[in-house]
């Protein structure tokens, strides 16, 4: 691979710290991150820090009773900046950063599973999608639930059928809010399926299954009718879907499967200037540049049923940066600052980077 031209992914600094960093998110418009994880007694770490040249300080922390395992800030408007958390204990909470110190109670909390909530996302909010913010939790006592905080039940929620084993739900995320009546989540399960629920008919529209635990999900753009979804998995693999054309009869989709990192695929980002460029973290502590390349018809008539076909485009690895000895387990773009990132490692370091040329691509 010649990356001689291609965009170059830089560490511009490696920062350690005394708990293990599971979720990192900045905070919109700021130069500040907000970083949740789990101290080795068990207790959670909420932090924000606050790139400073070539440094990071911290400038507000909280320890939780419970370890934190993800966060979004996605269902908050830009002057609120309220980040909402999954903890260890089921509790879907939110928080006002500006009120951390100790005893500060928390905007919103409910006892939202059973058990770990192990991903969330958020929609509505920092103008992107249509519709009322709200937020998807999804867990390992196998629920995925939708909610408005506004309320303290759930306005949606996926559960197994009474007798059917749960299934630890990985990954969520939402799609589809192009306006203020459509809106779709979907989500990865430990055994490799994969359901897409039509928030708008309540109703299960597609699942699948990918042979191996999803950990990882994410649409190209949540503000647009479904166009691409990228899936993580265990077993060094990752695919690629085009959802706008659903196959008939048999409800599939056209995808690719792509090998990378040697170990498992963490998660798939997209970078929020280019829905075609994503960056995925690797098991094996590194980081994969990819860029889709549409094809020239991106659906054909099948000759013997009539039915529309999807047809799959290309993937091509941009550049590839090893950036830890331990999994990378999150990453988030700066959403006004094209190519700079913050990734959370398990060997308890944060790592801010920067991608450079992606103009070019």
């Amino acid at each position: 691979m010649d990356v001689s031209a291609a965009p170059q992914i830089i560490e511009h600094l490696s920062h350690a710290v005394n708990f293990t960093p599971f979720d990192a998110k900045w905070v919109p418009m700021s130069a500040k991150f907000a970083v949740v994880g789990c101290f080795p007694k068990g207790s959670g770490a909420l932090q924000v820090h606050e790139l400073d040249g070539a440094a990071l300080k911290v400038v507000a922390q909280r320890e939780l009773p419970e370890g934190l395992k993800c966060a979004t800030f996605g269902a908050t408007s830009y002057e609120a900046r309220q980040l909402a958390t999954g903890d260890y204990a089921g509790k879907l909470s939110v928080w006002d950063l500006e009120r951390l110190e100790a005893g500060a109670a928390p905007v919103f909390q409910v006892k939202g599973h059973n058990s770990i909530i192990n991903a969330i996302d958020g929609i509505g909010g920092l103008n992107v999608g249509s519709g009322a913010p709200e937020i998807v939790t999804g867990s390992r006592d196998g629920c995925v639930k939708v909610w408005d905080i506004r309320q303290r039940d759930p306005v949606a929620s996926l559960e197994p059928a009474p007798g059917q084993t749960a299934r630890d739900c990985w990954s969520v995320s939402f799609g589809n809010s192009f306006n203020d009546s459509e809106r779709m989540v979907v989500c990865g399960y430990d055994n490799g399926d994969i359901k897409l629920l039509c928030l708008k008919t309540n109703k299960l529209l597609w699942e699948t299954n990918v042979q191996n635990g999803v950990v990882g999900l994410q649409f190209d753009r949540k503000d647009i009718p479904l166009n691409k979804l990228v899936v993580t998995s265990l077993e060094s693999k990752f695919r690629v879907y085009d959802m706008r054309t659903l196959h008939e009869p048999d409800n599939s989709y056209a995808h690719l499967v792509e090998q990378a990192h040697k170990s498992t695929v963490w998660l798939a980002r997209h970078l929020p200037q280019n829905r075609d460029v994503w960056m995925t973290t690797g098991g094996n502590g590194t980081l994969n540049l990819y860029k889709y390349t549409y094809p020239a018809q991106r659906w054909l008539t099948d000759p013997e049923s009539g039915a529309k076909r999807g047809v799959m485009g290309s993937c091509q690895l941009l550049n590839s940066r090893k950036f830890s000895d331990q999994p990378i387990v999150s990453l988030d773009w700066h959403t006004d600052k094209a190519g700079l990132f913050v990734a959370t490692a398990l060997d308890q370091t944060l790592k801010i980077g920067i991608t450079t040329k992606l103009n070019s691509v």
